[in-house]
């Protein structure tokens, strides 16, 4: 059932609206005051990782937790996985001892508060995967103790924290939550590459189980940024679900106009640079090659299945997902008819791919269009080598193992292929030597738009 709760506020006095606070919460809330609270964080990736860095530098001692030995012994070492966060920034984290990386889950009970961070990927049905935050409840349970606070922050669906997590952590520890324990959700909302916000300026949304467990969620985040605090776990859950969804449908509208406007000869982009000039009324989104990254590509989906349990067919989004997910076939038919003016086949040709990473100049290639345009022009014929300046070798993924290492970029590689596929619009490649070199370009992310000379080879 999706129930809500009083938000307290400092103006709002104590009375039958705002339960009075209890002794656990207030003992919580004057270990964050004084800064001798101790920090859990579950899963130490492109999500996780940030969160520890801040809590960190606002001089919080934090425990990072993962199930990969690599990326704590990297860790240990001082060395970053993550672009935006530099080794020298690792080496500080594990320096002053406040940052303690590991695999010993049974250090738990040493945290005053765990922040699960874990992916939540769909299955091959496309329903809700949530075997990593159900595997990390059984893994936290056995260690949860009287007055700390688990608060979930990977994206899902609403109820999930009610109906999923609480039920293992109860069922395991013994402890009951609002009266043992605190619960709360706060989404991440983690852009990575985005030079504008980071973990530290982006508001943190915040729902709690009841009074308690909301102001001693608030006082976690208010370590990390500006927090918002909601009037229940669900409306935190829903929050950033609508938010993801909100750009899929308008990815894919666009999506879909870039198809039409192909077959009337008019350029999507040259329409939207038109059309973001009214002052109100409209914001621009890009067409692509496909939708990447953990959150947009999955979460509509995480809401279309969550429809279909109260009995209605969200027909609109299931259709934007449609859109969205044909863009890398787009992709191929485009290279597939560029090839043929051409007088060659897919079969044989040789295709370099631009761009490994899910969006401009990360080096985080999860979901990206980039694994499904390969395979499939792999299944073709095609002969495939790649270059990307932040994905040096390509990960195993969860459905694709793809050994390849990145090309460099030069003259003889460009005009070694028959056709390029601007996939990822890096700043760091040069595109003007992508233009000059290449026999021919196909570019779903219109990369080359700055380039000079003739463009005739290039196809939109």
């Amino acid at each position: 059932m999706l129930t809500g709760t009083v938000l307290p506020t400092e103006s709002t006095p104590d009375s039958s609206l705002t339960p009075r606070m209890s002794p656990a919460c207030a003992q919580l809330l004057a270990r964050f005051k004084n800064k001798t609270a101790v920090c859990g964080i579950v899963g130490l990736g492109y999500v996780g990782l940030p969160l520890a860095n801040v809590l960190h530098h606002n001089g919080l001692t934090v425990y990072g937790f993962d199930i990969d030995q690599r990326k704590v012994d990297a860790l240990l070492d001082g060395k970053s996985y993550i672009g935006h966060i530099a080794d020298e920034r690792v080496q500080e984290l594990i320096a002053d001892g406040r940052f303690i990386p590991t695999v010993d889950f049974s250090r738990f009970r040493d945290c005053d508060t765990v922040s699960i961070c874990v992916p939540t990927p769909l299955t091959e049905n496309r329903e809700p995967d949530l075997s990593y935050i159900e595997n990390t409840g059984r893994s936290l349970a056995p260690y949860l103790r009287k007055g700390q606070l688990v608060v979930l922050e990977s994206t899902t669906y609403p109820g999930t924290t009610r109906d999923v997590l609480m039920p293992i952590l109860e069922q395991i520890s013994g402890l009951k939550a609002g009266e043992d324990f605190f619960v709360g959700f706060s989404p991440e909302r983690e852009d990575p590459g985005n030079p504008n916000f980071s973990t530290h300026t982006i508001p943190k949304v915040v729902g709690g189980l009841d009074a308690d467990s909301l102001r001693v969620s608030v006082a976690l985040y208010e370590h990390v940024s500006k927090v918002v605090p909601v009037s229940s776990l669900e409306v935190a859950e829903a929050c950033k679900i609508l938010e993801n969804t909100y750009r899929a449908v308008n990815i894919a509208l666009v999506n879909e106009l870039k198809i039409l406007f192909d077959r009337m000869n008019l350029s999507i982009w040259d329409v939207i640079d038109a059309a973001k000039t009214k002052p109100f009324g409209f914001q621009a989104f890009y067409p692509g090659p496909g939708l990447g990254g953990h959150c947009i590509p999955i979460d509509p989906f995480y809401l279309t299945w969550l429809a279909r349990r109260y009995q209605l067919n969200t027909k609109f989004i299931e259709l934007a997902g449609e859109v969205n997910s044909h863009m890398p076939h787009y992709v191929i038919e485009q290279t597939s008819r560029a090839l043929n003016r051409a007088k060659k086949s897919v079969n044989g040709s040789k295709v370099g791919i631009i761009g490994i990473a899910y969006k401009k100049d990360v080096d985080d290639p999860r979901e990206s269009p980039a694994f499904e345009i390969i395979e499939e022009l792999l299944k073709l014929g095609a002969e495939i080598t790649y270059h990307d300046p932040h994905v040096p070798q390509l990960p195993k993924m969860r459905k694709y193992d793809l050994r390849m290492n990145s090309s460099p970029l030069t003259n003889d590689w460009l005009a070694s292929q028959d056709v390029i596929i601007a996939v990822t619009d890096h700043t760091k490649v040069d595109w003007q030597l992508v233009v000059d070199s290449a026999r021919l370009v196909v570019d779903p992310r219109n990369a080359c738009k700055a380039t000079k000379g003739s463009r005739e080879h290039v196809v939109n």
